[in-house]
């Protein structure tokens, strides 16, 4: 791989760049580095400005990146991994994690959020769903002492399977056997005011099957949609029909004001034979249709009001991430700073950037007990967990398929 060919590197990004005139606002992106060839941090931060992006979520308080990106004005969400739960749950080590992880960088880095934890609840695992309260009110009362409480929120991120039913959005709920462990972490959400974290991917459903779910509902290509036979709504991507169902489990337990961030969500442009859809053009009409959404400011049929609050998966391919190929081939960027495809988004920061060679891979950040916490998001979000994740769309699909039968979408 080659770092220093920046006249063909500025020559792409600026085909990246163009196409169409779009003011992109508020888009988010996630920022993972299961790599070993990826450029430093300092490289990465005009990348993040040519496609418009104002957040990186983060899956680690990785120091280089947060030093990196001082007084940049980028906001940032910052991770406790799944492995670190049970050390949060003592006040005294979640408050040593949060003045070297988040306070030594304050202001200039603009942190605002940390996810506790990621799709917890979905992992059948009662020793970390036990500590994830705990843990998050740990970590949120270590920013009430430094009164940082005000500026930095403190949340988790859920897989779509903790959803039971999800289609008609209008009926969405949450898994029965589910509801009393996430109760009380709502009830947390709305004393601190911090956001509810879903992670979607409606290229699973599709994946699943191509031959029955309309490629242009997922995508967000003008189709025929979908009517929602309660309420009455009509949907024309099924993104918007999951966030909706989210909001709907929300307000069944009484939490109907909660905001619903999508932490996750993309599309691959690279898979195995078995993974269908997963190519560069539909990976360019999916993120690039959902940035569009995202800047037009517009809400969801249930929520029309709500700006989209959405973290788009990921910065960069991910050479070392485990399973199927897909998994490898998210981003939107080589691991050279090159684009993956003409996403066709015109950013307000032309920038020229010189890449030199990739460093080792990175060190995460300090824990309190002087360890490193994982570079990237192995233990919070691998393949085999992504592959299951997303069966909150199961009955949604089952009924999906048969309106599309039905009216013959």
């Amino acid at each position: 791989m080659e770092f220093s060919r920046l006249h063909y590197f500025t020559s792409l990004v600026l085909l990246f760049i163009s196409g169409f005139v779009l003011s992109v606002s508020s888009v988010g992106i996630n920022y993972g580095q299961i790599a070993n060839n990826l450029p430093t941090p300092e490289n990465v931060i005009p990348l993040v400005k040519s496609i418009g992006a104002t957040k990186v979520k983060l899956y680690d308080a990785d120091p280089k990146v947060l030093k990196a990106f001082a007084n940049t004005g980028v906001e940032f969400i910052v991770c406790l991994g799944n492995e670190y739960l049970s050390k949060m749950k003592d006040p005294d080590k979640a408050a040593a994690w949060v003045k070297q992880n988040v306070q030594a960088y304050l202001p200039a880095t603009k942190i605002t959020c940390i996810t506790v934890g990621n799709e917890i609840l979905t992992f059948n695992d009662t020793s970390l769903s036990g500590s994830l309260l705990p843990a998050m009110e740990s970590v949120h009362t270590a920013l009430v002492n430094l009164g940082l409480d005000k500026q930095v929120t403190v949340t988790t991120a859920h897989s779509l399977a903790v959803l039971e039913t999800s289609y008609p959005p209008s009926a969405g709920a949450f898994r029965k056997d589910l509801v009393n462990s996430i109760t009380p972490i709502l009830d947390f959400h709305s004393k601190t005011g911090s956001p509810f974290l879903i992670n979607a991917y409606p290229y699973f459903a599709y994946k699943g099957n191509p031959k029955q779910v309309p490629l242009d509902f997922v995508l967000f290509q003008p189709n025929q949609g979908i009517l929602d036979p309660s309420s009455n709504l009509h949907y024309e991507n099924m993104l918007f029909a999951q966030i909706d169902a989210v909001y709907s489990a929300l307000g069944t337990v009484g939490y109907k004001k909660l905001a619903v961030h999508i932490s996750e969500t993309g599309w691959p442009s690279k898979g195995d034979g078995d993974e269908a859809g997963a190519t560069p053009d539909n990976a360019k009409k999916y993120n690039g249709n959902l940035i569009k959404l995202i800047s037009s400011k517009k809400g969801t049929p249930m929520k029309p009001n709500c700006d989209l609050n959405i973290y788009v998966f990921a910065l960069f391919n991910e050479n070392m991430k485990p399973g199927p190929t897909s998994e490898r081939n998210y981003g939107l960027f080589k691991p050279d700073g090159t684009p993956v495809y003409a996403l066709g988004i015109n950013s307000s920061t032309n920038t020229t950037v010189s890449l030199p060679s990739p460093p080792a891979s990175p060190v995460g950040p300090a824990m309190p007990d002087g360890s490193t916490s994982s570079n990237g998001y192995l233990s919070i979000s691998s393949a085999p967990e992504r592959k299951v994740d997303y069966g909150g769309v199961g009955a949604f699909m089952i009924t999906l398929v048969m309106i599309i039968n039905n009216v013959g979408l």
